[in-house]
């Protein structure tokens, strides 16, 4: 029971947490004039991947690399299986701007990345400088395009319906959004391997689930907001640049404090479907003339619910 409590516990300061310091940084976001599209792909890609760059590197940190792996990999399966496919059913998208399939096209350049790494058997401190190198460069890239295609200024609006925030009341927010995340962590991880240890679950199954998932409510949030406003390139962008930002900066950053083992199973099986479902969304992306629609979402969710108990199956 107090390993289900400090599971929940962890998820409870995770959400709010991550609500807090999107709504902190979109602000300082708006404030300095950064446009829509910096704002939606990097500044919330990047908010809403806090949760898991804090629970990584805390469970690299206390030993149990396999949740750490599993939560990056597990939560992108979840992006887009079950986060993106609740936004999807609430309000099906259009892909409007270039730019989204652009990123579509990083994401599985960067899952092709974690999956080369991983057949190597370890992520090492070189292979995580690799990938941080590869998301500075994304950063970069993204920010010169944007001003060469004189993207409009970002509106609040596009991702909350709130008042206009003052810098310092901005930064508050921020900060405090930043250490419930790592309250949250700590909770989350210590209850996770708690209850894997207790139950004979393994680490990896926990890991691509309960922490996965659990990290991904940030993501969750947003994705629903948008939805519910209509919002279809934050409804994509919110769950491609998470993506990027989890296997390049999370991975990347992680491995280099710590080396990270590649646990059987997911070498297996669990990194190739990451990449398959990646793969499958960019198609979309890339191809599809009328959007994706309620039918596709629905389809998805599903694969994510047969995903999730063929691993407590197999357990």
């Amino acid at each position: 029971m107090i390993d289900f409590l400090m599971i929940l516990g962890g998820l409870v300061f995770l959400f709010f947490g991550g609500e807090s310091l999107l709504r902190g940084s979109v602000s300082i976001a708006r404030h300095f004039g950064l446009s829509k599209f910096l704002v939606s792909a990097i500044i919330v890609g990047f908010g809403t991947s806090l949760p898991e760059l804090t629970v990584s590197v805390g469970a690299a940190l206390q030993g149990s690399p396999a949740i750490a792996l599993g939560n990056i990999v597990g939560s992108n399966i979840a992006n887009i299986l079950l986060i993106l496919s609740l936004g999807i059913i609430i309000f099906p998208v259009i892909v409007k701007d270039f730019a989204v399939k652009r990123d579509a096209a990083i994401m599985v350049g960067a899952s092709l990345m974690l999956c080369a790494f991983a057949v190597l058997g370890v992520f090492s401190f070189i292979s995580g400088f690799i990938l941080f190198a590869a998301l500075l460069g994304y950063v970069g890239w993204s920010y010169v395009a944007d001003k060469k295609n004189h993207a409009q200024t970002a509106n609040s609006e596009d991702v909350n319906q709130d008042k206009p925030i003052k810098p310092i009341m901005a930064a508050i927010y921020t900060v405090i959004g930043l250490a419930l995340l790592v309250v949250g962590a700590k909770l989350m991880v210590d209850g996770a391997i708690a209850f894997a240890r207790d139950f004979g679950i393994s680490e990896a199954v926990i890991g691509l689930t309960i922490v996965a998932v659990g990290t991904s409510l940030p993501e969750l949030a947003t994705s629903i907001v948008a939805a519910l406003r209509k919002q279809s390139d934050v409804i994509i962008g919110n769950v491609l640049g998470s993506n990027i930002f989890n296997i390049l900066g999370i991975l990347g950053i992680t491995a280099m404090i710590e080396p990270i083992p590649i646990a059987p199973q997911m070498l297996n099986f669990d990194i190739w479907l990451m990449l398959g479902v990646a793969t499958f969304l960019s198609i979309l992306l890339w191809f599809s003339r009328k959007g994706i629609g309620r039918i596709t979402g629905f389809s998805m969710l599903g694969i994510y619910i047969a995903y999730t108990a063929w691993l407590y199956v197999g357990t």
